[in-house]
C-alpha cells in the first residue's frame, strides 16, 4: 500500500471514529423526554445526567488527555473505543436513573480520552487537513447523533435501544481496525507523571487562549444548552411533541456550524472569530423571539444564525491555537482547550437546570441567553479593537 493511500485511509478512519464518538454523545438528547416519561425524573435531574457526561469527559482530559504523547496513539485510541463499547452496553441495559448516569459517566470518560488522542493523531497524520477535520467532524458527529437517533425514535422500533446497538456494532469494528493504523508517536517515559491532573498549555499559546476564551465560552455554553434543555424549551414554548424536535435542534445548530467551518476553511482565524462574535448574539436574539412568540420557524432561524456563529467561533479558536503547539505538545494543548470548552459546555447548563425550579424554563433561558450575548459582544469589541491597533501599527501611526 502506497504511503499516500495509507495516509488517506488513516485520515478517513480517524475522522469517522471522532465523528462516531460525538454522534454517540448526542444520541441520548432526543431520547431524554422518553427517559423522563419512563423513569419519572425532572429537568434538574435531566441536566445532571447531561452534566455528569461532560464532567467525566473533563476528568479524562485532565488525567489521560496527554497520555498518548507517552504511550503512543494506537493503544490509547483502542482503550477509548473499548470504554465506549461498555458505555453502549450500559445504555442498552439502563432501566433506572442510576444506570443512565453510569452510562453517561463511562461515555464521558471514553469521549474525553478519544477527543484528545484522535485530534492529536489527525494533526500527526496531516497538518493541512487535520485542523479542518478536527473542527468539522465533532459538529457533524453531534448533528448525526442527534438527528439520526431522533429519526430512529420517531419511526423505528425499540427507540431506547436500537441506536445503541448500531453504535455498539460500529465501535466493535473500530476496535479491530485501529491496530492497522501506523503509529505516529514513539513511546517515552513519563506516562505515570502525565496522569497528574494539570493543563498542558504551551507558553507560546497562553495569550492567544485567553484572547479567544470569552467567545469560546459563549459558543460552547450555547452548545451545552442545546444538548440538554433546548428540546424541553421548544416543547414548553410551542407544544410540539415530536421526537424529531430534540435531534432537530442540535442538528440545525451543529450542521450549520460545520458548513460555516467548511466555508471559512481558507480564511483567516481573525475573520472567523469576528464572524462568530457577531453572528452568535444575533442568532440568540432570534431564538428568544421565537420562544416568546411560540414560533418554531423563528426559533430554527435563530438556531441557523447562531450555528454560523458557533462554527465560525470554533474554527477561529482552533486555527488560532493549534499551530502554536510543537508535535509533543499537541495532545496536551488539545486537552487544555477541550477542558475549558467542556467546562463552558456543562457548568452553565447544570446551573440553568437547577434555576428552572425557581424561575421556570423560559425565564431561565432569558437570563442564560443575556449572559451569552454579553460575552459575545465583549469578544467582538476586543477583536475589533485589536484589529484597529494592528492596522494603526502597520500604517506607522502611534
Amino acid at each position: 500500500m502506497s504511503s499516500s493511500h495509507s495516509n488517506r485511509a488513516s485520515l478517513w478512519f480517524l475522522a469517522i471514529t471522532l465523528l462516531s464518538f460525538l454522534a454517540a454523545s448526542t444520541a441520548p438528547t432526543p431520547l431524554y423526554h422518553l427517559y423522563q416519561q419512563q423513569l419519572q425524573f425532572s429537568d434538574a435531574v435531566l441536566t445532571l445526567i447531561f452534566a455528569v457526561y461532560a464532567l467525566s469527559l473533563l476528568a479524562a482530559l485532565l488525567t489521560v488527555g496527554s497520555l498518548s504523547d507517552y504511550l503512543g496513539r494506537k493503544p490509547v485510541i483502542f482503550t477509548a473505543v473499548a470504554l465506549n463499547i461498555l458505555a453502549m452496553l450500559l445504555f442498552i441495559c439502563a432501566d433506572n436513573v442510576a444506570w443512565l448516569i453510569g452510562a453517561r459517566v463511562l461515555q464521558g470518560f471514553a469521549t474525553g480520552m478519544a477527543t484528545a488522542v484522535l485530534s492529536a493523531t489527525l494533526l500527526d497524520t496531516d497538518r493541512q487537513q487535520g485542523p479542518l477535520i478536527n473542527s468539522v467532524a465533532p459538529l457533524l458527529g453531534m448533528a448525526l447523533g442527534g438527528m439520526g437517533c431522533g429519526l430512529l425514535a420517531e419511526f423505528a422500533p425499540a427507540p431506547l435501544h436500537l441506536t445503541y446497538w448500531l453504535l455498539l456494532t460500529l465501535f466493535l469494528m473500530q476496535a479491530v481496525y485501529v491496530w492497522r493504523l501506523p503509529e505516529s508517536v514513539s513511546p517515552q517515559s513519563g506516562a505515570w507523571a502525565s496522569l497528574r491532573p494539570t493543563l498542558h498549555v504551551p507558553v507560546q499559546a497562553r495569550s492567544t487562549l485567553w484572547r479567544v476564551l470569552p467567545l469560546n465560552v459563549s459558543t460552547w455554553a450555547l452548545g451545552g444548552f442545546y444538548a440538554s434543555l433546548a428540546p424541553s424549551l421548544v416543547r414548553a414554548a410551542t407544544g410540539s411533541t415530536s421526537n424529531l424536535i430534540g435531534g432537530g435542534t442540535v442538528a440545525t445548530l451543529t450542521v450549520t456550524g460545520a458548513l460555516m467551518i467548511f466555508t471559512l476553511r481558507n480564511r483567516s482565524a481573525a475573520l472567523a472569530l469576528r464572524l462568530g462574535a457577531s453572528s452568535l448574539p444575533a442568532g440568540i436574539v432570534l431564538i428568544l423571539l421565537g420562544v416568546h412568540s411560540a414560533s418554531l420557524p423563528l426559533f430554527f432561524l435563530g438556531t441557523l444564525v447562531a450555528g454560523c456563529g458557533f462554527g465560525a467561533g470554533f474554527l477561529g479558536a482552533v486555527r488560532s491555537l493549534f499551530p502554536l503547539a510543537l508535535p509533543h505538545e499537541r495532545a496536551g494543548l488539545m486537552s487544555a482547550y477541550y477542558v475549558l470548552s467542556y467546562l463552558a459546555f456543562c457548568l452553565p447548563s447544570l446551573l440553568a437546570g437547577n434555576l428552572t425550579r425557581t424561575f421556570g424554563l423560559v425565564a431561565t433561558t432569558d437570563g442564560y441567553c443575556a449572559v451569552l450575548i454579553l460575552l459575545s459582544l465583549s469578544a467582538l469589541f476586543a477583536l475589533t479593537r485589536q484589529r484597529t491597533i494592528s492596522a494603526c501599527s502597520a500604517a506607522g501611526q502611534p
